[in-house]
């Protein structure tokens, strides 16, 4: 009996690398151009096609409800993708949108050029035509939708349906030259069925694999453009300031971004002079830990290609394990006390792969800037920022890598060195970070580890950090907790239902450990959880721990219950459902007693041109007698009107109310105004203005009333053009 498992599974194995073997496309070349405008040229119908798409959701393994046939052919200079769209029931979705930001009915393009089954393009068009580009990486566990390429796309809508067409300049892109076939797959989104269907199968435990992909076979050619992949990016721009005397200040200010890929595998980047000042303000935090608040960067110069900078491991998908941020690029042009922005004089980096080597360099200089601080003045000296980076690829799928960061200013040297890498297969990964910092002649050690197994059947997930007592490495990374080290362990069956309304329910439990050196204990408890996700796009989580805890010297029974919630079962609308309490320690007001919070986002597309939507939070301290201290509302309000793609206002009003004073106590207002004219060139207009209950002074220096007055008003104008050579 055990004889004929057996040859059951190698049959079942056979099948599947025969199916997946199976899945090719042949790259015809053509001698002509196809030109971009949604209408089938007859050149298409020499072109291979593929129409043999499966559903990865909500029913997955069946055949879509609605048809779709995807082409692709080649010139000297372009690749060009068709993808013809039937709609049978006449619901798809043509919202407007911007780069990146876009809703509705989409289909995308996928390309792993470099044949390394781990990273791939994503090339992505909405019905209405916007574009959405990004890199996939770690085979697919992550996306970086900060890569921006050149290359164009249109639209065009049919009473049966709507058609897409692409083309990718080769010299837009990285690959190898060697190489006679890519990885390859396709997407569309069918949001009004909630309906997600490739050309490739995916096991629904994994999620979408590169190393899963189909095969773009070359047809007697091999792309070989290699132009001279020059951009240059002049910046100018005007910023109006307000002062204290009720005047402005205007500066206008000029740079300069180039982009240079000397190879199909080296891209350099240089800045001069840029303007890293934020055109949105960061969101509204609450804080009681002891620690500091995290913020996402926004500039732009700090987030596009960053890939080779970032830490195995890190899953899109759960977030469960979250490795050790080492190079936090917010440290460089920070804010001051007073307000004042450390201004960034130059900035440059690097990065490419040699086989299965990928490298990265990264410089800055910031400028001496004097700033006042509790009455006194100081003065943050001019810096050096760098960080260098080489990963390596292992075990076809797997990587391991080395990365320096450092910082340096007259009298001071900061820098940490790291190991980090993941060992993975499809359905686990373990990912492991070991780091050394550096303060002068101080340092410590950090470490991180996690693996994740979503089985068929069953999930195990396992996490644990430690962080030495002069682990400092406040100057280039976030990592405030210093004198910790945890490790949490969770583990529970999934079940997968083919039909019905439930499509995906997870039990877990498991148990944690938590120490600080500041408090010479090690918290310690148990946690269980559920989690539901439902066919029609809404889904639910809910997970309660509890344990022994001590902080500031106060030793109790530690409790939490949270709730996470989110619903998408309409190509309309969207929102978010969430809250919690907790019986913790409150370190913004040094007492133990409960703390709870609720809160809800929605997004409305009232028409395919505008969307109506909010946040609102809410948080609840309690104090040591049971009773509530005091609740804070936040709201952010919003609207977003694109009345053509690529053009797109954007007005927020982000408010905070306190119910001890009765009153709002802080109030930003920010409008937006974004035209992408061409790939890669925007115009922008930006204005935000901050009024919050700070001291304020008359002309004599004496205290006013306490009340809302503004403290800050800016408005930024900036082009940004592309020169492509």
């Amino acid at each position: 009996m055990r004889i004929f498992k057996v040859l059951f599974l190698l049959l079942m194995c056979f099948t599947l690398i025969f199916s997946q073997e199976s899945k090719t496309l042949k790259l015809k070349k053509i001698s002509g151009e196809i030109e971009i405008d949604g209408i089938i040229d007859e050149t298409w119908s020499v072109a291979d096609s593929i129409s043999d798409f499966v559903q990865f959701q909500p029913f997955h393994g069946n055949s879509p409800t609605e048809q779709t046939v995807a082409k692709l052919l080649s010139n000297e200079t372009s690749l060009y993708c068709l993808m013809i769209c039937y709609d049978n029931s006449g619901s798809a979705e043509y919202q407007t949108g911007t780069l990146d930001d876009s809703g509705g009915d989409i289909v995308s393009l996928m390309l792993d050029t470099f044949g390394d089954k781990r990273s791939a393009y994503k090339f992505g068009v909405a019905a209405s035509g916007t574009r959405v580009d990004a890199r996939l990486l770690d085979d697919a566990r992550n996306r970086d939708y900060n890569w921006d390429g050149i290359w164009f796309a249109d639209s065009k809508k049919y009473p049966w349906g709507y058609v897409i067409e692409m083309e990718i300049p080769y010299k837009s892109i990285q690959y190898d030259k060697n190489l006679t076939e890519w990885g390859l797959d396709f997407d569309r989104w069918i949001p009004n069925n909630n309906e997600d269907i490739y050309w490739c199968e995916y096991e629904e435990n994994q999620g979408q694999r590169i190393s899963k992909f189909g095969r773009l076979i070359f047809d007697n050619f091999q792309p070989t453009i290699s132009g001279l992949n020059l951009e240059f990016y002049p910046v100018g721009l005007i910023k109006a300031e307000l002062l204290d005397n009720d005047k402005y200040k205007f500066e206008p200010q000029a740079g300069i971004d180039i982009f240079y890929n000397p190879s199909q595998a080296l891209t350099f980047q240089l800045t001069g002079n840029p303007d890293f000042a934020q055109i949105e303000a960061d969101p509204f935090d609450f804080n009681i830990s002891r620690y500091e608040s995290y913020f996402s960067e926004r500039r732009p110069f700090f987030i596009e290609g960053q890939e080779v900078f970032n830490p195995s491991g890190k899953e899109r998908n759960t977030g469960f394990y979250s490795p050790l941020e080492l190079f936090y690029s917010r440290r460089i042009g920070k804010k001051l006390p007073d307000g004042k922005e450390v201004p960034l004089l130059l900035g440059t980096r690097a990065f490419g792969r040699f086989g299965e080597w990928e490298y990265g360099g990264f410089m800055a200089m910031t400028g001496e800037t004097e700033y006042h601080s509790n009455g006194e003045t100081k003065t943050e000296k001019e810096a050096y920022f760098a960080s260098a980076r080489v990963k390596k690829q292992i075990f076809e799928n797997s990587s391991i890598g080395m990365l320096y960061v450092g910082k340096y200013e007259e009298g001071n040297t900061y820098g940490v060195l790291d190991i980090d890498g993941a060992l993975r297969t499809d359905n686990w990964q373990l990912s492991y970070q070991f780091a050394r910092s550096f303060k002068n002649n101080d340092g410590d050690f950090a470490s991180s580890i996690g693996f994740v197994n979503f089985g068929e059947n069953w999930a195990n997930l396992f996490r644990g950090r430690f962080i030495g007592n002069k682990f400092d490495i406040d100057q280039l990374g976030f990592v405030p907790w210093k004198g910790t080290a945890y490790a949490t362990g969770i583990t529970g069956p999934r079940w997968y239902y083919e039909d019905g309304y439930v499509r995906q329910m997870m039990l877990y439990g498991g148990g944690y450990a938590y120490y600080e050196h500041n408090d010479l204990f090690t918290d310690y408890g148990g946690l269980i959880g559920i989690n539901f996700n439902f066919r029609d796009g809404w889904g639910f989580e809910i997970n309660s721990d509890l344990g022994k805890s001590r902080d500031n010297g106060v030793e109790y029974n530690s409790f939490s219950v949270t709730l996470s919630s989110w619903y998408n079962t309409s190509a309309k609308w969207n929102a978010n459902l969430y809250g919690g309490y907790q019986h913790t320690y409150n370190f913004s007001r040094n007492y133990l007693a409960f703390y709870s919070w609720v809160g809800s986002s929605f997004s409305w597309n009232a028409l395919n041109t505008l969307s109506l939507g909010t946040s609102f939070d809410t948080y609840i301290e309690g104090n040591p007698d049971g009773n509530i201290e005091d609740i804070v509302f936040n709201a952010r309000p919003f609207f977003s009107f694109t009345p053509v793609n690529d053009l797109n206002i954007k007005m927020y009003i982000d408010n905070v109310f306190v119910r001890s004073t009765n009153r709002m106590e802080r109030i930003i207002f920010g409008f937006f105004f974004a035209y992408n004219f061409l790939p890669k060139s925007w115009i922008y207009f930006a204005v935000n203005e901050y009024h919050d209950r700070s001291p304020e002074f008359d002309s004599m220096g004496n205290v006013l009333s306490n009340r809302m007055h503004v403290t800050s008003r800016a408005a930024v104008f900036k082009i940004k053009y592309l020169y492509y050579l």
